[in-house]
């Protein structure tokens, strides 16, 4: 156990057709073929970690310039981030009352385009910047090849970066924190598990997009799936150390998670 707080960083929402997030909400049928495609929010939030041996930075969240070119126009069509220049990464953690100067290390749960667009901050400075191995190599092989996946922005994460690999399924570089490999949204996937004094608290990150995907083991849209072995898989790792630990499990994109780290869980 360690006494370490986490403070959630506010950085908008993306709005999009919920097929995306959970695989076949809507569907049609002969009854009704033409069914109206439901769209949705999902709130986009990053965490600062403030642990005794480190300040870390969980996510760098989107680009502010999502919506004025830096991503894909038809990605940006299909996955809104439309307040994305209203919460830049200075700004947002200046309102939690931190700065760059505070921030000792970064945990990416993934590379795409909603979580690596904050990494340019980091260029060319020494701070360490936790990514799997199988995340590094596919966002490289899908940004810079036709195969793969469009989810990654090349100009989010091509940069002079001090990486640290994670090889691991689990890894520990700080006390009360397991760095876990969570593959199945992407292949490269991480969670946290952290052991904190007040109790357990393990973020999923995107291998639950909302709570439905989690509680109701819902998988995410195909679109939105590496791979649904893996995600069934990782799942099922997620449920075990809930159960084993009495754990809060949180997911990457539910306004209802956001809120309860807000009001201190």
């Amino acid at each position: 156990m360690v006494n370490a707080t986490i403070i959630p960083i506010h950085r908008g929402h993306i709005r999009t057709d919920i097929n995306h997030i959970v695989e076949g909400y809507q569907l049609g049928s002969a009854a009704e073929p033409n069914p109206d495609a439901p769209m949705d929010e999902g709130v986009v939030y990053n965490l600062v970690i403030d642990h005794p041996e480190a300040t870390i930075l969980w996510d760098a969240g989107s680009h502010p310039d999502a919506g004025k070119g830096h991503w894909p126009e038809p990605l940006y069509a299909a996955f809104e981030h439309y307040d994305a220049d209203e919460h830049p990464l200075p700004d947002a953690l200046d309102a939690a009352g931190y700065d760059f100067a505070d921030i000792d290390a970064v945990v990416m749960s993934h590379l795409h385009l909603d979580h690596a667009g904050g990494l340019h901050h980091f260029d060319g400075t020494d701070i360490p910047i936790y990514v799997h191995e199988e995340e590094l190599k596919f966002a490289y092989y899908s940004a810079k090849t036709t195969e793969g996946s469009d989810a990654y922005v090349l100009g989010d994460f091509d940069h002079d970066l001090n990486w640290r690999i994670v090889h691991r399924s689990v890894e520990t570089h700080y006390e009360g924190i397991e760095f876990v490999h969570l593959p199945g949204h992407t292949p490269g996937l991480l969670g946290l598990q952290l052991d904190l004094d007040s109790g357990t608290v393990i973020v999923a990150g995107d291998e639950a997009y909302i709570r439905e995907n989690y509680d109701e083991g819902l998988p995410l849209g195909a679109g939105l799936l590496w791979s649904h072995r893996h995600w069934y898989e990782s799942l099922r790792e997620l449920k075990e150390r809930e159960r084993r630990h009495n754990a809060t499990v949180l997911c990457g994109h539910d306004e209802s998670d956001l809120e309860r780290l807000e009001s201190g869980l």
